[in-house]
């Protein structure tokens, strides 16, 4: 999927604050598994005019950083085509400045990238449903020359996970969430006004004990109750 000639429909921020807190000069490059965290990562970055491409698979994004310098990757480890790791990996020898910063979904770093010196930052899934900002942690490190990884990484522990009950209704918003809906278009899927979708999905997030829509989904996942579409 590639999501770059949409972006400047989007609407709204997934994060309570925006993910570039810093500034950022060049061209912005992400690559997510399905088009929730695609979406997601999008909308929160303030200046959509330095995303230069929106996409969910490697060789794609391979494709864009072919073409022209780019600041700053954001991907994922696992793609709809290939994985962020040998993404990474290519991206650095393509561009050897190009910053990029990674969401392990699977919460762990393979034996084999561990100690790779390209790989600069790494996010684990867990920690931002732990609502530790790490994202935002970052990026901020990568933009002023460090490295990071973020808590469960560093100490090896997971951070303790409940899983609530969801109603039938919330279990059905949190699916279309999923799959990478706004509001409205949720309120266009289940026949309501935009106000009562918001309704459910603040409902939604308060059941799971969480703050925004990407950490929503996220927990969602690792309690097994929806998937990444």
């Amino acid at each position: 999927m590639d999501l770059t000639p949409f972006l400047v429909n989007l609407e709204g921020n997934t994060f309570d604050e925006v993910l570039l807190s810093v500034a950022v000069k060049g061209k912005v490059a992400i690559a997510m598994k399905g088009r929730f965290l695609l979406r997601a990562i999008c909308e929160s970055i303030s200046d959509r005019r330095l995303i230069g491409c929106a996409i969910t698979d490697e060789a794609s994004c391979l494709d864009y950083l072919r073409q022209e310098p780019y600041e700053l990757l954001i991907c994922t480890d696992h793609l709809e085509g290939g994985n962020g790791f040998e993404l990474t990996r290519k991206a650095k020898e393509l561009q050897s400045d190009l910053k990029v910063v990674m969401l392990a979904l699977g919460d762990v770093i393979p034996a084999e990238y561990e100690h790779a010196p390209w790989l600069e930052a790494v996010v684990a899934e867990a920690d931002i449903v732990d609502d530790q900002r790490p994202l935002q942690a970052a990026v901020i490190a990568v933009m002023g020359h460090h490295s990071y990884r973020s808590p469960s990484l560093r100490s090896g522990n997971l951070p303790y996970l409940s899983c609530p009950r969801l109603t039938p209704r919330e279990y059905e918003v949190l699916d279309l969430l999923a799959s990478g809906l706004s509001d409205r278009e949720i309120a266009q899927r289940l026949g309501v006004s935009d106000e009562t979708a918001r309704t459910y999905t603040k409902r939604l997030l308060q059941t799971l004990s969480v703050n925004n829509r990407m950490q929503a989904v996220l927990k969602g996942v690792r309690c097994g109750m929806v998937q990444l579409g």
